[in-house]
């Protein structure tokens, strides 16, 4: 029944009643999740809910992944396979105070060349987790995490646990049902959904979450569906990414055909405001901040005009067109017990405060940064202060200023150390620069973090391969560099401290599985200064040949990448430029690590290429054709401008096809365009 087909020798009164039941259901969650106005008792939805999964156990062959049912979770799985989005989910700039925001108006305006007001949406920032659903036909085929806003895991089991996001879509009215459409939602967990939650976790004796972000984060990422399905979790939908056969001028109207479709979106959303209104807003936004049912952190503040955002842009990490408009963290006074010094993978010191425990803003903190010498200087921190402490951002701990009225004259004034903490090595500080660094490559707090990064999520993605684990490593001689992690066996590992040989064969599997990566998380990797996964992505697909990043690439020809600025540019260089770091190359790939490329094979024939798909393919699926397009070195995007090479046009196609059209773009039909990917 997963396909809408019927099975011939099953009762039609049957088939009948349970699709009866199954639209019903979807009906009544939307009513009493989305609306919040219900039509029947909770005693009558159970009923009926009991009804439905009595139906499907006694006949299997009724299955379908969009059943109502579907909602008490799936058998676990034993990992979450990774999925691309089909446009990046970026992250926000933030402002911080009225000025940032006039800036950010300013800076808007003299990119449009315009001295008109322009008109913005304030939405609530809330504290949750951004996922990505992907709806087919309005039916829920694929949902996602933002992950690094390239790149997602997928958590359709999961996210059809909750109650809010429609497993059908339910249009009203006249509203079309599109072909395609990629809903940008948060999923957050309330406070009283918190606080019985955690009241539950108490009774089975079991640790209480910090915070409801925390619990959100971890009740999404449960392999397991059916634990996930036990959690209060809820979800507004904020935006899209790609969509088929509808078209809007403005956020506001997006999210009010949200709303048509079935989707629960925020009612405290504010729409057409001027610069002022917006300053306006965030006040009466940060007043009523507490009195919410949900944790929010700020305001999110967009463009409205969806013609102005696409000319507006995007830089590397962020839109043009939107900013996050955070609030005052919570603050808390505590006492510096100790100032520690970290060694991190570039050898930079950080001082880090060992402060008196404090429940900050739901979270019990009891380390905070200084940051560096000169910020414990221009504050005049000192062992033994009363320091007041916030999250920054409501995540990171740092000292805010001391409270000198209270000193005792038993503080001691901190002072860098002038050898490295860990190794002993001299610690220098160059002209220009605010950090101090370890100057011995081989540091073994360096070697440490540089393995730590190596293989994490986004780079090598080592399962099995902790903190404690590394250090043991290398404080063993076993890992001088991250080359050395392709050439431990199983007998070494299982002769450490707390690893059986079970742990040791996986482990070693999972280094082999390893050794296919990508060129842009292969470079992310190798931990250079500066180059984050985005840059490292942005490389990856100018260059698209490690030997072309390695030999050709000079500052200059760096810097004429966009997004790459001369700071990046010049630290890439540097990095390759060092004998031993080639070396620490060849090794890897004499190793087995094995680069996959983009313009291996085939698959550089499209390369440059931007499709924009519109309307109903036959032949395939819209997410079939995505696929083929990218695999052979394309680019699929949502909407049509001057940039898009080919549209590719289906039965019904919409005002993508219009637009298309006036700016003579090459546009295919289902035909041509099987013709192009047959003769690739």
């Amino acid at each position: 029944m997963s396909d809408g087909s019927v099975t011939p020798d099953l009762d039609p009164a049957i088939v009948a009643k349970t699709e009866t039941l199954r639209k019903a259901l979807h009906h009544h969650n939307y009513r009493y999740y989305v609306l919040d106005d219900p039509e029947i008792s909770d005693a009558e939805y159970d009923r009926m809910m009991r009804e439905l999964m009595a139906l499907e156990e006694a006949h299997p062959e009724l299955d379908s992944p969009d059943s109502p049912t579907r909602r008490v979770g799936a058998p676990p799985l034993s990992e979450f396979p990774k999925v691309q989005h089909t446009i990046p989910m970026l992250s926000l700039d933030n402002a911080f105070n009225d000025g940032d925001i006039t800036d950010f108006d300013r800076r808007v305006r003299k990119l449009l060349e315009t001295g008109d007001a322009i008109r913005y949406t304030a939405e609530p920032k809330l504290d949750g987790l951004a996922v990505e659903l992907v709806y087919e036909k309005g039916r829920l085929v694929m949902a996602s995490t933002r992950g690094d806003g390239v790149t997602g895991e997928v958590i359709t089991d999961n996210v059809r646990t909750i109650r809010s996001v429609p497993l059908v879509l339910q249009p009203e009215g006249k509203q079309i049902m599109p072909s395609l459409l990629e809903v940008r939602g948060e999923v957050f967990i309330s406070h009283e959904g918190f606080r019985r939650l955690n009241a539950e976790r108490l009774e089975m004796e079991m640790p209480p979450f910090a915070n409801p972000r925390n619990a959100a984060a971890g009740s999404l990422r449960q392999l397991d569906s059916r634990v996930t399905a036990k959690r209060p979790l809820e979800i507004f939908a904020y935006g899209l990414g790609s969509v088929a056969d509808l078209a809007f001028d403005s956020h506001w109207e997006m999210l009010r055909t949200l709303k048509t479709l079935g989707f629960r979106v925020n009612p405290i959303i504010k729409a057409g405001l001027t610069v002022s209104g917006v300053v306006a807003y965030y006040e009466e936004l940060s007043n009523m901040r507490h009195a919410l049912p949900y944790d929010i952190d700020g305001m999110v503040v967009k463009v409205d005009s969806l013609e102005l955002q696409r000319k507006l842009g995007a830089k590397s990490r962020s839109p043009r067109w939107a900013i996050a408009y955070k609030f005052a963290a919570v603050q808390e006074t505590t006492r510096i017990l100790d100032i520690d010094v970290q060694v991190g993978r570039t050898g930079a010191l950080t001082p880090v405060a060992r402060l008196e425990p404090v429940s900050v803003g739901g979270a019990t903190v009891s380390n905070a940064t200084l940051h560096n010498e000169d910020e414990i200087r221009r504050k005049d921190v000192r062992i033994g202060d009363t320091v007041l402490i916030q999250r920054a951002g409501d995540v990171i701990p740092e000292v805010v200023k001391v409270i000198e009225s209270v000193r005792t004259g038993g503080e001691k004034v901190f002072e860098m150390p002038s050898e490295c903490p860990v190794c002993g090595a001299e610690v220098e500080r160059n002209e220009g620069e605010a950090v101090s660094r370890c100057i011995n490559i081989s540091c073994p707090a360096q070697i440490r973090g540089r393995i730590r990064h190596f293989a994490a999520k986004g780079a090598f993605d080592i399962d099995g391969l902790g903190i404690r684990l590394v250090e043991q490593l290398v404080d063993k001689g076993l890992l001088k560099s991250y080359a050395d992690l392709f050439h431990l066996d199983a007998p070494t590992l299982e002769a450490l401290e707390r690893m059986g040989a079970r742990s040791a064969k996986n482990l070693v599997a999972a280094i082999e599985k390893s050794k296919k990566i990508s060129l842009a998380r292969f470079v992310y990797a190798l931990g250079i200064r500066h180059v984050g996964e985005s840059i490292a992505g942005i490389l990856a697909d100018r260059f698209q040949s490690l030997e072309k990043l390695v030999e050709a690439t000079t500052v200059e020809e760096l810097e004429a990448v966009e997004g790459i600025g001369s700071e990046i540019a010049r630290s890439f260089r540097h990095f390759f430029d060092q004998p031993e770091n080639r070396k620490t190359l060849e090794r890897l790939l004499q190793s087995g690590v094995e680069l996959q490329f983009k313009d291996s094979g085939q698959k550089a024939e499209l390369a440059g290429k931007t499709f924009v798909l519109t309307g109903t393919l036959e032949g395939m699926s819209r997410s079939e054709a995505k696929k083929r397009i990218e695999a052979a070195g394309g680019k699929v995007t949502g909407s049509v401008s001057q940039k898009t090479d080919y549209v590719v046009a289906g039965e019904k196609a919409g005002s993508k096809l219009d637009k298309a059209q006036k700016l003579n773009i090459e546009i295919l039909d289902e035909d041509a365009f099987k013709r192009m990917m047959t003769n690739l």
